[in-house]
């Protein structure tokens, strides 16, 4: 055999192992113990504000179409791309749950998901419901299409707010 050959062979032999050390260390470096990619773990979509009543309105006030849409929570996509959330989800402690339809949210944007009845736009859509859900004390929890929490916001005397 040539030297020629020989030391071709030889680096095609070393660079051919680099890639297989390369390609297996990747992901050991990229996931934990429990499998999830921690480059990417945290969601660029998280619960930014809530708004809840905590003036202890009445039944009748409860009913209030107006009254029920200044009680929101605001869903932010923090990234640069948009992000389709069909399917993800916002539920509150008792089990309430608002599903959103095909709703785009673009990047570093907002969408106000409000308890009562209304037209949806970009920045506003609503639960069309006839009752408060948030309470003084409660939790807000975003979970993403295959039911992995995104995000959670608790409120009250053992919350944050």
């Amino acid at each position: 055999m040539s030297a020629s050959l020989a030391t071709r062979r030889a680096v095609t032999t070393v660079l051919a192992a680099g890639a297989l050390l390369g390609a297996a260390a990747l992901p050991a470096a990229a996931h934990d113990d429990d499998g999830r990619d921690r480059r990417g773990s945290h969601s660029s979509v998280v619960i930014s504000d809530v708004q809840h009543d905590s003036r202890g309105r009445d039944r009748d006030r409860d009913r209030d179409n107006r009254a029920l849409n200044r009680e929101w929570v605001e869903v932010e996509n923090t990234g640069r791309k948009s992000v389709n959330l069909r399917g993800f989800t916002l539920t509150d402690r008792q089990g309430n749950r608002y599903r959103f339809a095909d709703f785009r949210l673009d990047g570093r944007s907002s969408v106000k998901v409000h308890t009562g009845q209304g037209r949806d736009t970009r920045h506003d859509v609503y639960q069309d419901r006839r009752h408060q859900i948030w309470d003084e004390r409660d939790t807000a929890t975003l979970r993403d299409n295959r039911g992995n929490v995104l995000d959670t916001e608790t409120w009250g005397r053992h919350g944050s707010r």
